[in-house]
């Protein structure tokens, strides 16, 4: 799960009126495991651990999917203009905790590692359909669909690890033995697909490896990507502990050189046994950097590529623009302090009402240094494979109705709520349309329809029906709620204010959570991370939005109590979006007569006290998209389940909505070999998710991203996987087309 707005997400990917939850209710349940793999993650992109790329569903042969919303934006160049050598610095949130990404506390920093330096079967294209990757394979299919199915990998004869060994069967063995989830001794986060496998062997040559599965499965091009060597995979000490701050053997156009904990760096460098086109840079510098800093790390030199937010992309916009007008500092006279300050404050500075004319003064002037540095700087923007929703929570309370949460969705004007976010950046502003894929995926149909568009007349009468009327007696005065359950320390309850953004599916430390029983969750890291934590901008009202309708007085109430909602959301600086978007949905909900409460958190305890926990009732978070929803969203929208011992197993379902005809959609649709009959059931099982109402998706999340101007094949990537040995710095004199890539 991942936080979704301007703030760092956790990817993924991941959020109730008074009251804690049911003592007898847990989030998931897991296998035991040492307790420092088993703090509950955030998925990014939490999004939750598999390979870095969130492989979506893939359409026939003779079926032209659909354009994505938004194409990549890398400044493609040739590799001729591309010079040789060079470092790439590039920001990521935190120093991977693992370089294991089937690890429960795996992030988008291992993500990056993984794609940079092992082998990867199969690679998304531009429509984030999973293609095969010509660097490892010759060719993969089913060759046999009775009695079982097997499928046939061909590898390409010139793969090899870095010590000189060919890539086979015997890795394919490793990796399926440690993924299974017979062996408890491996601590692993999932094993979706592999528990399927009966037997793997070699074909009819040591180039060829026949994967026979005991039941069908449709999702098997998610398997053995990546494919770590058969020494990591082979014992549980050299997958548990081994993987984790190194890698000696690799496969990949880099090699991991070190882990640089002091510096806080990653550093990847040219792979010499490497057989395909030779990487155009020396190393690539995985560098963590809060943020807050990213601006000033571009402007300094210390990155050249990151991940920024959108207060960080209007700020280079306008050093783009002429520089050093309209500054306090020019001409002559003395500048009074106020005037300033309010400079500072109008241009995002930091500083406190007792800041004097001198430190002023130098800030503004480091400011002003930075700007000037920041025009070697642009923004390359593109959506992000991840969508925004809102969550509801219907495990008990007034949401636990459906009815009430079907009022709840048909009050959502959710064009206006994805043109406060987009429309500012000049990114589509189109509400999605499906929990399970994205426009320019094969799977993607817009089954909203299933549950209504806004209509606040039905909203209200749906309301009605379920008891909740105006004007009804209140036992007691109407109260914002109260912070609950294990969250309640460090909570803010306000109309507004700073908020995360939450990707589920992507890694946040602090904010972890496990997928259950192995089971590879929807909020893998296996976000391309996010596009890990992509900085979703800061939501503005488009210019000539009209100020919202007068409020109808007095809330609706039932068995003497109000119709109203917590809605949580979490604290972190710099993250605007979350906040304005959860303001507009109060007010929309007022319309009808519900009251929702914005609730504010801390980052740390938001996912695992709140989200996973259930303590909330409304809550913004975003999931990542999936090549393979048959198999990676079933956790998300599975129906959650008692457990012997009186607990409930929600699996990833955090919204506690499910019903039994979704789960057999996923599963047939898992278990059917025929694409175009497994996306007619995913569609199904969407249009069935959206009629529960347990969660609202709201749009597809901006990427914004800070590239120094020379730098080629890089920057907002899309749905497409990135290519590490393309990327480098033009050769001087060198030209690229402006505007951004359509893959």
């Amino acid at each position: 799960m991942s936080y979704d707005g301007d703030a760092p997400h956790a990817v993924a990917a991941g959020q109730r009126p008074t009251g804690a939850r049911p003592a007898t209710t847990r989030p998931h349940r897991t296998a035991p495991r040492p307790a420092r793999h088993s703090a509950l993650r955030s998925a990014v992109l939490l999004a939750a651990g598999a390979l870095a790329v969130p492989l979506l569903a893939g359409c026939g042969e003779d079926e032209k999917p659909p354009a994505p919303l938004a194409g990549q934006d890398i400044a493609p160049a040739g590799r001729d203009l591309v010079a040789d050598g060079s470092t790439l610095k590039w920001a990521v949130d935190a120093l991977p905790e693992t370089l294991n990404t089937f690890q429960a506390d795996a992030d988008a920093g291992t993500t990056r590692v993984a794609q940079a330096v092992l082998p990867s079967m199969f690679r998304l294209d531009e429509n984030g359909r999973p293609v095969a990757n010509p660097a490892y394979l010759e060719s993969a299919e089913v060759i046999e669909t009775e009695p079982r199915q097997v499928v046939l990998y061909k590898l390409n004869q010139q793969a090899v690890w870095s010590d000189g060994r060919e890539i086979g069967a015997a890795d394919f063995v490793a990796q399926w033995r440690a993924l299974s989830g017979r062996d408890s001794a491996y601590w692993t986060a999932r094993n979706a697909g592999y528990e399927r496998i009966a037997k793997i062997e070699r074909g009819d040559s040591d180039l060829q490896v026949r994967v026979t599965f005991a039941r069908p499965y449709a999702d098997w091009k998610s398997l053995f990507s990546p494919l770590y060597p058969k020494d990591v995979m082979g014992t549980p000490d050299a997958f548990n502990d081994g993987a984790r701050r190194k890698l000696k053997i690799t496969a990949g156009p880099f090699r991991v050189e070190k882990v640089d904990t002091a510096n806080k760096d990653v550093v990847l460098t040219r792979n010499p046994r490497w057989w395909g086109r030779p990487a155009k840079l020396n190393q690539i510098v995985l560098h963590a950097v809060p943020r807050d800093q990213r601006a000033a790390a571009l402007a300094d030199g210390s990155v050249d590529l990151a991940e920024i937010d959108s207060a960080d992309a209007r700020r280079i916009g306008l050093a783009h623009r002429a520089k050093g007008t309209g500054t306090p500092l020019q001409g002559g006279g003395r500048t009074s302090v106020k005037k300033l300050r309010d400079w500072a404050l109008a241009h995002g500075l930091d500083t406190g009402e007792d800041t004097g004319r001198k430190q002023l003064g130098k800030a503004i002037g480091r400011y002003l240094e930075q700007q000037q540095a920041l025009g070697d700087v642009e923004v390359r923007k593109s959506l992000e494979p991840v969508y925004t929703q809102l969550a509801l929570n219907g495990a008990d309370g007034p949401l636990a109705d459906e009815r009430v949460r079907r009022a709840v969705a048909r009050a959502l004007d959710r064009r206006e709520l994805a043109r406060l976010v987009l429309t500012p950046l000049g990114l589509p502003a189109v509400p999605v349309g499906s929990h399970l894929a994205l426009s320019g995926q094969a799977a993607y149909a817009d089954s909203s329809g299933a549950l209504g568009a806004q209509d606040a007349k039905e909203a209200q009468a749906l309301l009605a029906d379920a008891g909740w009327v105006r004007g009804g007696p209140l036992k007691e005065q109407y109260k914002a709620p109260k912070a609950a359950g294990p969250g309640r320390h460090g909570e803010d309850v306000s109309e507004g204010g700073e908020d995360g953004a939450y990707v589920v599916g992507e890694d946040d430390k602090g904010n972890h959570h496990e997928t259950v029983g192995g089971q590879r969750g929807h909020g893998d890291p296996h976000l391309a991370q996010e596009g890990r934590r992509g900085g979703a901008p800061g939501a503005y009202a488009p210019k000539g939005t009209a100020a919202p309708a007068a409020a109808p007085a007095g809330p609706l109430a039932k068995d003497g109590k109000p119709l109203a909602l917590r809605f949580v959301l979490p604290s972190g600086p710099g993250s605007d979006t979350l906040n304005a978007v959860a303001e507009r949905i109060t007010t929309m909900l007022e319309q009808i007569g519900i009251r929702a409460t914005i609730t504010k958190v801390s980052d740390e305890s938001y996912f695992k006290d709140h989200i996973a926990a259930g303590d909330y009732d409304l809550a913004l978070y975003s999931w990542p998209a999936s090549a393979f929803p048959a198999t990676d969203a079933r956790p998300v929208y599975a129906k959650p389940l008692p457990a012997a011992d009186g607990s409930v197993n929600v699996e990833q379902n955090y919204t506690r909505v499910g019903t039994d005809q979704v789960d057999q959609l996923f599963d047939q649709a898992a278990a059917t070999l025929d694409e175009d009959e497994a996306r007619d059931l995913i569609k199904k099982a969407d249009s069935r998710i959206w009629a529960a109402a347990g969660s609202i998706p709201l749009y597809q999340r901006p990427e914004l991203v800070g590239v120094r101007k020379n730098l080629v094949n890089a920057g907002a990537f899309g749905f497409r996987t990135p290519v590490y040995e393309d990327m480098g710095f033009l050769k001087k004199g060198a030209k690229v087309s402006p505007g951004p890539s359509k893959g």
